[in-house]
C-alpha cells in the first residue's frame, strides 16, 4: 500500500513540475511590463489575386463586347461579386473567345455550343438555351456556386472544376483581360 501511495505522490509531483516548466515561462513573460509597443502596418491582399502565368489578350468586336456585358448582367442578377464575372469571362475567352458558337461541324468538340462550350449531352441545357448568353452564363454560375471556396481559388482551378476541360490550366491566361473587362463594364 505504501508503494502505491508513494508512486501516486511522485506522479502528482511530476505533473506539478511539468506544469511549472510549461506554464512558468508563459507566466513569467506575462508579468513582464510592456515595452514601448507601436502599431505595425499590416499588408492586406486585394480581393483579386495576381494572374497566374503568361497572359493572352485579344481585341474584341461589338458582338464579343455585348457578350461581356451579358455575362456581367447575369452575374449581377445572380447576386454574385465581380470575381464571379472575371472567372466567367476568362472561361468564355478560353472556350469561345467570347463568341456565341453554334455547331462547328467537324471542328466541333463533341456537341459543345455557345460562349462556354457547354454540351447538351452533359445536361447543360438544350442547344437553344446554351446559345443564349444569359442562360449559359447563369448555368455556368450555378456550377461555380457549387464549388466550395471558389472565391479564394485560383481562377483556373475554379473554372476547371465547373468546366472539366481537357486543358485545365488554359483558363489562367485570360485572367488579366477578364479582370480589365469587368473593371471597364461592371458599372456601365
Amino acid at each position: 500500500m505504501n508503494t502505491i501511495f508513494r508512486k501516486s505522490m511522485l506522479s502528482v509531483a511530476g505533473l506539478a513540475f511539468a506544469g511549472g516548466v510549461f506554464a512558468g515561462p508563459i507566466a513569467a513573460h506575462a508579468a513582464t511590463p510592456a515595452v514601448d509597443a507601436k502599431p505595425v502596418a499590416v499588408a492586406v491582399q486585394s480581393a483579386a489575386p495576381k494572374p497566374q502565368g503568361d497572359q493572352s489578350h485579344i481585341s474584341l468586336n461589338d458582338e464579343q463586347t455585348a457578350n461581356v456585358k451579358a455575362i456581367i448582367a447575369a452575374t449581377k442578377k445572380a447576386g454574385l461579386p465581380e470575381r464571379a464575372a472575371v472567372i466567367s469571362i476568362a472561361t468564355s475567352l478560353q472556350e469561345s473567345k467570347l463568341e456565341n458558337l453554334g455547331h462547328l461541324g467537324d471542328l466541333n468538340d463533341h456537341d459543345s455550343l455557345g460562349l462556354f462550350q457547354q454540351r447538351p449531352s452533359s445536361g447543360w441545357g438544350t442547344p437553344e438555351q446554351i446559345t443564349d448568353p444569359t442562360y449559359s452564363t447563369t448555368a455556368f454560375l450555378k456550377g461555380l456556386k457549387q464549388v466550395d471556396g471558389w472565391q479564394d481559388m485560383a481562377l483556373t482551378d475554379a473554372a476547371q472544376t465547373v468546366q472539366v476541360s481537357a486543358y485545365p490550366d488554359a483558363y489562367a491566361q485570360w485572367e488579366q483581360q477578364a479582370t480589365d473587362l469587368v473593371g471597364q463594364h461592371w458599372n456601365s
